[in-house]
């Protein structure tokens, strides 16, 4: 069958070569039909450059309207029943993600492939719904005393067979086209993180699943260029984004769940390690977010107070 992925492109030369070559050595020549839509979004290397020389079929922005933006423009362009969004950090280890896209043809759903770290571990790519009890459950005991049905559906990811999942990271995610464009896919104002969860949110409430397949593998490299972009993790940004997705999407009281959650798990994770900086750095950009929120609130319920 023939698909198409979609990669947007953002100082992403090294991580596209090696993506492009992989499908090279995996589907192009092996009885595939891919085809490639890049969308370069204000690079500054050779990127663009690069996908022109491969064959793929290149759109440029103007400046870097984010990671939503490119992904809807490029959507624009697949003339495929089936789309496969796909980073240029991933790599292609065998024929899984024609696969992937196969079994996308055939169900109203998303799909998520296991994601493989680049030592082989596994990925923490598939999550189960934010801002249930479960959630602290999950934060408060350690996952491998848990029964293995409950471990894997507090932590999706670790799945051996195709299950449904809250939400999935958007690294490789497949589906019908025409289901994506119904879908948005991506909230085109948001810059940048969590589009994915909000994605597989409002999918769910359209009924539409997002499912786990295990048995496709590819790897993922991740987050490097969003570091470099802003100089180290974002925390303030990233626990604002995912306060709006959860708060926008499954309203107050699954945000106060996921708020506890959160902090719960920063909060033990710091007081385990002897060096927790990081977590302790977590859960301070989750209090600035809440207290943010709140003053926000605040000032809006006094304004609507002094309204004639």
């Amino acid at each position: 069958m023939s698909f198409t992925a979609v990669v947007a492109l953002h100082d992403s030369a090294p991580d596209l070569r090696r993506l492009l070559a992989s499908i090279d050595r995996h589907l192009r020549g092996n009885g595939h039909e891919v085809c490639v839509v890049c969308v370069d979004s204000g690079s500054t290397d050779d990127g663009p450059e690069i996908a022109c020389d491969w064959g793929a079929d290149l759109l440029v922005l103007d400046g870097n309207p984010g990671f939503g933006a490119a992904n809807n423009a490029g959507l624009e362009r697949v003339g495929t029943p089936v789309t496969v969004l796909l980073n240029p950090d991933v790599e292609l280890l065998d024929d899984g993600l024609a696969r992937l896209a196969a079994l996308a043809a055939r169900r109203p759903a998303l799909l998520a492939p296991r994601l493989l770290e680049p030592d082989g571990r596994v990925q923490r790519s598939a999550h189960s719904t934010p801002g249930r009890p479960g959630g602290l459950l999950a934060a408060a005991v350690p996952p491998a005393v848990l029964p293995r049905p409950l471990r894997e559906r507090l932590e999706p990811y670790r799945a051996a067979v195709p299950r449904r999942v809250g939400w999935a990271i958007a690294a490789v995610l497949a589906a019908r086209t025409d289901l994506l464009r119904r879908l948005g896919p991506f909230d085109a104002d948001a810059f940048l993180f969590y589009e994915d969860l909000d994605l597989c949110l409002r999918a769910a409430a359209a009924g539409v699943p997002t499912e786990l397949h295990p048995g496709v593998e590819l790897l993922h490299r991740g987050g490097h260029s969003t570091g470099a972009h802003f100089g180290g993790e974002p925390f303030d940004l990233l626990a604002r984004r995912r306060r709006e997705v959860v708060g926008g999407n499954l309203g107050d009281r699954a945000l106060r769940l996921d708020d506890a959650a959160q902090g719960l798990t920063f909060a033990l994770r710091a007081a385990a390690k002897r060096d927790g900086r990081r977590e302790r750095a977590q859960l301070t950009a989750l209090r600035r977010a809440r207290d943010a929120a709140g003053d926000c609130a605040r000032v809006t319920g006094r304004t609507a107070q002094s309204s004639p």
